[in-house]
């Protein structure tokens, strides 16, 4: 039921701004970005004290051996976090550097817009080398 609100409220902090902003006759845009950001960030604030301050329960048997869990399935997990993870922020920050060098170059030459892509793309692919390397790292045996 709290979720349930809580999705609810969540929604409507991102609906009613731009409602707004189209009301407004798309005048007031920085004031209706401010309201959306502020809304939506206390909601969710909200939301997250009422939800973890309730308690956490757990639902795995008291024995660690009777759960199932081992440190090693645990540091698989962390691994294959940090491969997505590092890797989706190296690959957006190559991206953001390649993109913008080819804009740059394709406004003096307009020819140049097949090589450019293929660095951007290149770049990109940093990300998807990380998500096959998590992938092999969690069906592993």
């Amino acid at each position: 039921m709290l979720l349930t609100i809580l999705f609810t409220l969540i929604a409507l902090t991102v609906i009613i701004p731009v409602v707004l902003y189209y009301k407004t006759g798309k005048r007031k845009g920085r004031q209706c970005l401010l309201m959306n950001a502020i809304s939506f960030f206390s909601v969710l604030g909200v939301g997250i004290i009422f939800t973890l301050g309730t308690g956490v329960t757990a639902f795995a048997a008291p024995d660690a051996a009777a759960a199932g869990l081992t440190v090693g399935e645990g540091l698989k997990f962390i691994g294959a976090a940090l491969s997505t993870g590092l890797s989706g922020i190296g690959g957006g920050i190559a991206v953001a550097s390649a993109a913008s060098a080819a804009i740059g170059a394709m406004s003096e030459n307009e020819k140049i817009m097949g090589k450019t892509l293929i660095f951007v793309a290149l770049a990109e692919g940093i990300a998807l080398y990380g998500l096959v390397i998590s992938i092999l790292i969690l069906f592993n045996s």
